[in-house]
């Protein structure tokens, strides 16, 4: 196998765990990506899910696909947890690890709102077991038999969990219009032309008169320790940008955002999220560990399981 967890023409085919595993790696990235809000911790997920799937009698497993989505919600389980005691002490607001997403995803209504930053936040409100049981049941509607399987509860016990949960997402889910993937891609079009002329009025046009930017940079680079409220504030903040910086589209969770870059590196990922028309929220990412996995990182294809091919995962250490 080489470095992108494919076979090579001297090695035939996979094995059978091997196959099944390619097979369904997006889904278990995936994943693994809503309930831990990091990419580079999902990744490292996956690796974990390789190695116990590799150790694994396959003539025991009934359900390959089930087997293998239960090992990934123990494992990002057990890593959430550890996770959360580390973000109470998060300096400044908390942003999702942006993913880079294929254009196309943008189309798949459901599956842009279930990976972007706004849900990604909502879902951060949860507790563990609940995040992990909603994202399986609502997103990927697993059976409840198969979710107790993975949370180790009770199926009675899951449903009430499923319940809770979807109850506390519904009260805080984003609201707003529809917006088309073409809209969105116009509005970031007209966005992206007045932070370079730095026009404060074509950004007044632009954002909704109570738009919140949320700045992510952890201590480690200069970013807001608060939420920056009101179309004014906001776009002061926009204006006063480093005109050096080098602005250009990208697909940011599952909807169009920008990249900011210094030089040949990433300094800011801005994902936005827009309703009625108007930009809503900005998600400003700019500490560094969290944008590094981006440098020639390639695009998430969004798929759930399918066509093997390299993806978020894929690595020189295995599949």
């Amino acid at each position: 196998m080489n470095e992108h967890g494919e076979g090579t023409a001297g090695e035939g085919r996979w094995d059978p765990a091997t196959e099944a595993f390619v097979t369904h790696r997006n889904l278990l990235f995936t994943v693994a990506y809503e309930i831990l809000g990091s990419a580079t911790d999902a990744e490292d997920v996956l690796q974990e899910t390789w190695l116990r799937w590799a150790g694994v009698d396959l003539e025991t497993v009934r359900d390959q696909r089930a087997y293998l989505v239960r090992i990934a919600t123990r494992q990002a389980l057990t890593r959430l947890r550890a996770l959360r005691r580390r973000r109470e002490s998060y300096v400044g607001p908390w942003l999702p690890e942006p993913l880079l997403t294929a254009p196309d995803v943008a189309e798949h209504v459901e599956l842009a709102e279930n990976v972007s930053m706004a849900m990604l936040l909502v879902l951060e409100t949860l507790a563990p077991t609940e995040r992990a049981v909603f994202v399986l049941r609502e997103v990927f509607a697993v059976e409840y038999d198969e979710i107790a399987d993975a949370v180790e509860k009770t199926p009675a016990a899951v449903r009430q969990i499923a319940h809770r949960a979807r109850r506390h997402v519904a009260a805080r889910r984003p609201r707003g219009g529809a917006v088309s993937p073409a809209e969105t891609r116009e509005a970031l079009a007209a966005f992206q032309r007045a932070i370079a002329t730095g026009d404060p009025r074509r950004l007044l046009d632009l954002i909704a008169p109570d738009v919140v930017l949320l700045t992510d940079g952890g201590g480690a680079v200069r970013a807001a320790l608060a939420p920056i409220v009101g179309a004014d504030r906001v776009a002061r903040v926009l204006v006063g940008l480093d005109p050096a910086l080098s602005v250009g589209p990208t697909d940011i969770n599952g909807s169009p955002g920008l990249l900011l870059r210094a030089d040949d590196r990433i300094d800011t990922a801005l994902a936005v999220h827009l309703a009625n028309g108007l930009i809503t929220s900005l998600y400003a990412i700019r500490n560094p560990t969290k944008l590094h996995h981006l440098h020639g990182a390639v695009p998430w294809p969004g798929r759930l399981g399918g066509a093997p091919g390299r993806g978020p995962g894929a690595g020189a250490d295995g599949p």
